[in-house]
């Protein structure tokens, strides 16, 4: 039987840990575009959020030998893909002093049923310019969790896991964010209410 016949995850990250980078491919690929969006959603740069998700994937086999045994992929690989993206922008902030990322969200937003209406259009165009503007301005903590609760869909706990806390941490860290998101689009030119 091939090593990348084998479905459960468990199984493939001790194949991985014996060096195995078979094993490796089907849990690069299950995480891909996960991996890809949220680091989009953090650094807003789609070269460097594939840039970054691949590092990521890299570090992963590279030291896949500290993964617990009995541990979940993804919590895991989601510190190291973090700690990449926060290291990024910090680095980045340092070689520009003025001016915010730009961030490029279309992929990580869902159509909706009158996708192709012009006026429907322009003005999805323009708030999603506005959110995406407003998510930039927020600290990297309370932008990551606004990614991963509004673009991810995770569950607090599935937050909590990711980010080695606590839920009532992460529903801290999320009320206090989407309030100052809140702030910042009602401060935005042309301001509405939002409500998150």
């Amino acid at each position: 039987m091939p090593i990348c016949a084998c479905d459960d995850e468990g199984q493939l990250l001790q194949q991985c840990r014996r060096g195995s980078r078979e094993a490796f491919e089907p849990v690069v690929k299950r995480y891909t575009k996960d991996a890809y969006r949220i680091a989009l959603g953090l650094v807003g740069s789609r070269d460097d959020a594939m840039e970054l998700s691949q590092e990521a994937f890299y570090r992963a086999f590279v030291n896949i030998r500290h993964l617990k045994p009995h541990a979940k992929f993804f919590p895991w690989f989601y510190q190291i893909l973090r700690n990449l993206c926060f290291s990024h922008l910090r680095k980045r902030r340092l070689r520009r002093t003025s001016g915010l990322p730009q961030f490029d969200g279309e992929e990580l937003t869902a159509a909706g049923g009158d996708w192709f209406d012009p006026h429907m259009v322009v003005e999805r165009t323009e708030n999603k310019d506005r959110v995406w503007q407003s998510i930039a301005r927020l600290s990297p903590k309370h932008r990551e969790v606004i990614i991963l609760r509004h673009f991810r869909d995770m569950s607090y706990e599935q937050m909590a896991e990711a980010l080695f806390c606590n839920k009532g941490t992460v529903m801290s860290r999320l009320y206090h964010a989407r309030k100052m998101l809140k702030e910042i689009l009602e401060n935005s030119k042309g301001g509405h209410a939002y409500d998150l």
